[in-house]
């Protein structure tokens, strides 16, 4: 066994070329995340747990639309761009649709993290909450009070807001990470080292797939002002 972060993909190692961003190489990432996130859970009270439970089964439902539209189409699919143009030509959307809400959530977990890295004394609530506001939380509050796609947003937005209220504190979810079955914990350093990469990785992908998605009129990752 090793600490947490030796045992998933990094999406620092995500490779990224001219054609865009290696999906298989991202749904393994995204599968450490799911795992993250179980973690987190893993530290919460029996009710905390069955809060966050929805938004951990919102993610899977979304890498798994990407990952069968992988499986069904790997050679048209092998970066995430050409998943998405792919989908458009053949006039299918789900893969797209359900890539730009996994990378909605991915931007949310994103944001949270490099929250609590930037502020050391701040609980992983705080933390989560400001990377809520920034991400999930504007499109949450954008479908309108007196719509069905309105009260669809706001029922999500519920939903994370609760889960995040049940967060651990952040001083056991850091040792969760750090912690090295069989041996010693990895120290501080060496695990803002590793997380840091894992977000620098992520927030790259982020931003490029932002793009791609803007440009294309494929959707938005981020709600526009």
């Amino acid at each position: 066994m090793a600490p947490f972060l030796e045992t998933v993909r990094s999406f620092n190692d995500v490779p990224i070329t001219d054609a865009g961003v290696d999906t298989a190489a991202f749904l393994e990432a995204t599968d450490g995340v799911v795992r993250m996130l179980k973690e987190l859970t893993g530290l919460m009270s029996s009710v905390g747990s069955k809060a966050f439970s929805p938004v951990i089964s919102d993610i899977q439902g979304n890498i798994k639309k990407v990952r069968d539209r992988y499986l069904a189409a790997p050679l048209q699919s092998e970066t995430l761009e050409q998943l998405v143009m792919n989908e458009k030509n053949n006039k299918a959307g789900s893969a797209t649709e359900g890539n730009m809400w996994l990378l909605r959530s991915l931007a949310f977990t994103c944001n949270s993290l490099q929250h609590a890295q930037a502020s050391p004394s701040e609980e992983l609530k705080v933390a989560f909450t400001k990377g809520y506001d920034v991400s999930l939380g504007p499109i949450h509050r954008s479908g309108g009070f007196f719509s069905v796609q309105g009260a669809i947003m706001k029922a999500a937005g519920l939903m994370f807001n609760t889960a995040i209220g049940y967060c651990p504190p952040r001083k056991s979810f850091y040792e969760k990470l750090a912690a090295n079955p069989g041996g010693e914990p990895i120290s501080q350093e060496a695990l803002d080292k590793k997380l840091n990469g894992w977000l620098t990785g992520l927030d790259t992908i982020i931003s490029r797939m932002d793009t791609f998605y803007t440009k294309g009129k494929h959707g938005e990752i981020f709600k526009s002002a």
